[in-house]
């Protein structure tokens, strides 16, 4: 099947299988999500880790996420309680090693400004097997140190995300999911550094390379 670029992002072609579930936890544990997540199988499958069953207690739980770059740490908290759906699909992928090296396929200069990740094959067109819907789209805005899901319209969400290195004008479109918490100058040093314009000017692949290495889950 041919692949698409997403709008930020790649398309895939959704096949139907949908699943929505909820576990018993402790008494302690926070209130869960307030609506239940759909989680359709989809193609590409690249990397192919599974598809979530989404837990919404455990969906409703703070965490952070270190992704430990060739460049240096960028440190985000995560957005469970505005974006269930959206950080508990990035948990998942993160705890199968699912971006473990990858690398960040495309710098913005001009208009946008955004560092755009999260694609197994680097090409921008990959995918993790699965799509979901958008979340926290309301009054959505996009300053620096944003993190937010790519898509290829709306409700086509997978794998790939961006990281706003510089304050951006962008249509509610795109699921906010995270706020960088430590690392924001990593973002500055890599976008300053230019790009390839092999997309168009000011729009290519990252002149210094953005590996990721890790990203490392913390709950505390």
């Amino acid at each position: 099947m041919k692949r698409k670029q997403w709008a930020l992002l790649t398309a895939a072609a959704v096949l139907p299988l949908s699943l929505t579930t909820a576990a018993a936890a402790d008494a302690d544990d926070p209130p869960p999500a307030p609506a239940p997540c759909a989680y359709t199988a989809a193609v590409p499958a690249d990397n192919f880790k599974g598809i979530p069953v989404f837990d919404a207690r455990k969906a409703a739980r703070p965490y952070s996420a270190t992704l430990k770059t060739s460049q240096g740490a960028i440190t985000v908290k995560m957005l469970t309680d505005k974006a269930p759906c959206t950080t508990y699909s990035f948990r998942f992928l993160a705890e199968r090693d699912y971006f473990n090296r990858s690398h960040c396929h495309r710098l913005t200069t001009q208009r946008l400004y955004v560092l755009q990740c999260g694609d197994p094959t680097g090409t921008g067109s990959g995918g993790p097997g699965y799509s979901f819907p958008d979340e926290n789209l309301t009054g959505a805005t996009y300053p620096a140190g944003t993190l937010a899901m790519a898509n290829a319209g709306p409700n086509t969400n997978g794998s790939q995300f961006f990281f706003v290195w510089k304050d951006t004008k962008l249509s509610p479109a795109y699921t906010p999911f995270g706020k960088v918490t430590a690392g924001l100058d990593v973002l500055q040093k890599i976008a300053a550094a230019g790009e390839d314009d092999q997309n168009g000017p000011g729009d290519g692949y990252p002149t210094l390379p953005v590996d990721i290495r890790k990203v490392q889950i913390s709950t505390r």
